[in-house]
């Protein structure tokens, strides 16, 4: 039996929702934006250039350093400084790549990033406006977030410098800009994407993909750094030297 134009045509707009549905299956915060609420767990990432295996983490598989990103790397030794043995803020991009937990809470108005490692946190503003004002750099910065569709981006900057990307000691600057990008490939699976812009220590900004995975059956937990350091107690870590943390000389 056939069916004619004018009998489909009410089942139009009950196709078209079906079909809008299934395209469209995340959650959603009643303002419209997907919803990134919860806890994560995500890939450890000690070293951001890296390929990797396109599992844990996407690098670019290269190290486009300047001369003095080269020198500042090749010459960094933690045992002669070591600023996360030493509970110092581990900065945006290493409190990133780390193995812990992450959750993040959103409102209409705000996005924050609670880390499990010492308990520490970042919040943003929603409103795509700086207001870093004359706020001094920060160890995590000073973020402006945008909205492109359906993925959130938060562009930082104002970084102290005073930090590293990633455990295995690659090199940043405080013209660093960060740039990352968060979006929902389904309701449990976060696609996560960091852009470096370090004119100082590399030639060109490159990036790093990863998945985050949302939990539903643990929370963060207390993280102190300082508890039990006999490490640091007893001088066996020693604190970072930052009048020699850059490699000025060739950075001109």
């Amino acid at each position: 039996m056939k069916i004619s134009f004018p009998v489909l045509l009410p089942l139009i707009p009950l196709l078209l929702s079906q079909a809008t549905f299934a395209q469209d299956d995340i959650p959603r915060l009643p303002w419209g934006k997907p919803d990134f609420n919860g806890v994560w767990a995500r890939p450890y990432v000690p070293n951001m250039l890296a390929a990797g295996n396109g599992v844990s983490q996407i690098g670019p598989g290269e190290k486009p350093f300047t001369a003095a990103g080269r020198k500042n790397f090749d010459n960094y030794n933690p045992a002669e400084g070591d600023y996360t043995g030493s509970c110092l803020p581990f900065g945006l991009l290493r409190a990133m790549n780390s193995p812990d937990p992450i959750q993040f809470m959103q409102t209409e108005n705000h996005f924050a990033y609670l880390y499990e490692q010492n308990t520490w946190f970042k919040t943003v503003n929603l409103d795509g406006q700086d207001h870093s004002g004359r706020l001094p750099p920060a160890w995590y910065g000073h973020s402006i977030a945008s909205w492109e569709g359906d993925t959130l981006k938060i562009t930082t900057a104002k970084l102290n410098g005073k930090t590293r990307l990633d455990t295995i000691g690659h090199p940043h600057s405080d013209k660093l800009v960060v740039t990352e990008s968060f979006s929902l490939s389904d309701p449990n699976t976060l696609a996560y994407e960091v852009i470096v812009d370090d004119p100082v220590y590399y030639t060109k900004p490159w990036s790093n993909k990863r998945i985050f995975t949302r939990q539903t059956d643990f929370e963060l937990i207390e993280y102190s750094c300082m508890e039990n350091n006999k490490s640091l107690w007893e001088g066996r870590v020693v604190p970072p030297d930052y009048d020699n943390w850059h490699t000025y000389e060739s950075e001109n």
